[in-house]
């Protein structure tokens, strides 16, 4: 169990480190229009489906 906490987990945690920083590396030699973030657009915080019970208590009264 030694061998393993001393040599083999920082050795996982180091391969992961650098996996993660080529992969985020990458992002210089994709094209222009792939490199910019990704757009945003406004979402609605509830979808219409949830509103219907509402709608319909309104009717009700």
């Amino acid at each position: 169990m030694a061998i393993f906490r001393q040599y083999i987990a920082p050795f996982i945690v180091v391969l992961v480190f650098f996996i993660a920083l080529v992969a985020v590396s990458a992002r210089i030699f994709l094209p222009t229009d792939m490199a910019a973030p990704a757009p945003v657009e406004e979402v609605n915080s509830q979808p219409e489906h949830a509103l219907l019970p509402a709608l319909l208590a309104r009717v009700a009264v």
